[in-house]
């Protein structure tokens, strides 16, 4: 299957080399132009309606995000490159988007673009470019999570969710109308991801503290959930937890 795709990055060797890459590793990717700006790059979109947009995030008079916001009636999937800031990697992960750091690693690039094509050929018509642009514009409690799950993904509302546990390759997910979910994700995934009012309290346990009930010292230090459910809190989280209730 050919993928129609477009590049865009400031950056002319970076063009280069990813324009090797992808003839040499990819090439089921028909490269239909390149940009090095976003003004060029929205051009190029409007006029060949890509299946596949390569985009660098930060590059001048405008990012990454600008030309979504531009290009938002245009169905496209996006494989992000950048070389730093934490802020956009954890708006990307909690979005499900496809991302590459650079300097570009081949394997990392073959297996976005293998995403990618399945992705496209099984016609899955959510927009994780909406998602991104939508958790952009809100505080993180506001925002929403893509959530892989055995069937495929749900997207849910980090303000729903209460905490987070541990269950071995993948993490238990518990919601405030009292449902749960097993997602296929580590639990240091949402660690990652994640900033307050979300907190690891344990080593198999991330809770929202919005959901706290109450805190007990007794048997070493514990939450109750406003749900019900009791928490322990280790001793190598227990002072970053009394630090946000102080």
């Amino acid at each position: 299957m050919k993928i129609n795709s477009i590049l865009v990055d400031d950056e002319q060797i970076a063009r280069e080399v990813l324009k090797g890459y992808l003839t040499k590793y990819c090439p089921n990717i028909n490269i239909l132009g390149e940009a090095e700006n976003i003004q060029e790059a929205e051009n190029l979109i409007k006029k060949h309606n890509p299946d596949l947009v390569f985009l660098d995030i930060e590059m001048p008079y405008g990012n990454a995000f600008d030309l979504l916001e531009n290009c938002n009636e245009y169905q496209f999937e996006t494989i992000f490159i950048t070389a730093f800031s934490d802020y956009s990697i954890k708006a990307l992960n909690m979005s499900a988007s496809y991302y590459l750091l650079k300097p570009l690693s081949i394997e990392e690039l073959i297996q976005a673009v293998n995403k990618v094509t399945l992705s496209i050929q099984e016609a899955k018509t959510f927009s994780r470019s909406k998602i991104l642009l939508d958790n952009l514009k809100h505080t993180q409690i506001e925002q929403q999570i893509i959530l892989p799950t055995l069937n495929g993904f749900d997207v849910e509302k980090l303000s729903t969710i209460s905490r987070f546990q541990g269950n071995g390759n993948f993490t238990d997910v518990y919601f405030s109308d009292g449902k749960k979910k097993m997602i296929c994700r580590f639990l240091k995934h949402f660690e990652e991801i994640l900033d307050l009012p979300f907190i690891r309290v344990h080593r198999s346990h991330i809770i929202n503290v919005q959901f706290v009930k109450s805190f007990s010292k007794s048997l070493g230090g514990f939450v109750t959930m406003q749900d019900g459910s009791e928490i322990e809190i280790s001793a190598t989280y227990k002072e970053k937890f009394m630090e946000i209730f102080q």
